[in-house]
C-alpha cells in the first residue's frame, strides 16, 4: 500500500502560523476533489510538543491521517522530529533553540524516534551552510529535499546536496495557510497509520519526496 503524507506543517499552535488543524483537513477535500491525492499531514509545530493534543476525532471526520511531530532550533539549523516519545520529552529541552543538533538526533533514535533536517538548502540556516563550514553529520542519511516553503533555488541546494552525499529525501509543504498544505508530500511504500510506521517507513529508504500534482495520477489509498 501506498501512503501521501505531508510531513512538514504548522497550525496556530506555532507562533506564525494562521490555519487550525481543522482548516488544513477541510482544505485536503479540496486538493482530493481536484484529484491529488494525500493521505495525511504530520504537525511539526516550532520548538514544542503537545502530549495532550488529540486529533483523532477531526481526523476520523475528515479520512485524513493527523500525526503529530515537531520542528526544534538547533545549532545547527531546524531538524524535524518524529514519534516524540515521553522518554525524548524529558532529555529534549524543546524550546532551547541552541541545542546541539548531533545529540537531538541520538536522543531521537535513542527514543525510537527520527529526526530529519529541514529546508537543508534554505539560506543561512539549512544544513548546506553548516556542511560548507567544515561541520560533518555522520548520523543524517535523510533530509528534506523538497519544501513547498522554499524558494526554487533553495531546493535545489537540497537536490544537490541529496546527489553529492547520497542522502535520500523527503517533502513538505511547511505550510503556515490553509491553503498551502500539501503542496508537497512524501510517497511511501507503506501503509502508515501511527508515528511508530513513520519512523519503520524512514528508516527503510522506501520513499520519495514529490510536488503533489505529480500525485494526480496515483491510486488514492
Amino acid at each position: 500500500m501506498t501512503t501521501y503524507l505531508d510531513l512538514h506543517c504548522h497550525s496556530v499552535a506555532s507562533d506564525d502560523s494562521r490555519a487550525t488543524v481543522e482548516q488544513y483537513l477541510k482544505f485536503i477535500q479540496v486538493l482530493r476533489k481536484r484529484g491529488y491525492t494525500i493521505d495525511g499531514i504530520v504537525l511539526t509545530e516550532h520548538r514544542q510538543f503537545d502530549f495532550d493534543a488529540d486529533y483523532s476525532q477531526l481526523a476520523n471526520e475528515y479520512g485524513v491521517l493527523v500525526l503529530k511531530g515537531a520542528e526544534l532550533d538547533t545549532c545547527f539549523g531546524h531538524m524535524l522530529v518524529y514519534n516524540i516519545t515521553p522518554g525524548l520529552g524529558r532529555d529534549i529541552d524543546f524550546g532551547d533553540v541552541k541545542m546541539d543538533g548531533r545529540e537531538l538526533i541520538k536522543a531521537a533514535r535513542h527514543h525510537g524516534g527520527y529526526v530529519v533536517p529541514a529546508h537543508p538548502g534554505r539560506y543561512g540556516i539549512g544544513l548546506v551552510e553548516y556542511m560548507a563550514q567544515g561541520e560533518a553529520f555522520d548520523d543524517v542519511s535523510i533530509v528534506e529535499r523538497v519544501n513547498a516553503g522554499s524558494k526554487p533555488e533553495e531546493n535545489e541546494r537540497a537536490e544537490d546536496l541529496c546527489q553529492r552525499t547520497g542522502y535520500l529525501g523527503t517533502g513538505g509543504s511547511d505550510a503556515h495557510l490553509a491553503s498551502h498544505i500539501g503542496r508537497a508530500v512524501t510517497e511511501f511504500n507503506a501503509n502508515i497509520r501511527n508515528e511508530r510506521e513513520l519512523v519503520e517507513a524512514l528508516m527503510s529508504g522506501d520513499f520519495r519526496p514529490m510536488y503533489i500534482q505529480e500525485t494526480a495520477a496515483a491510486p488514492v489509498g
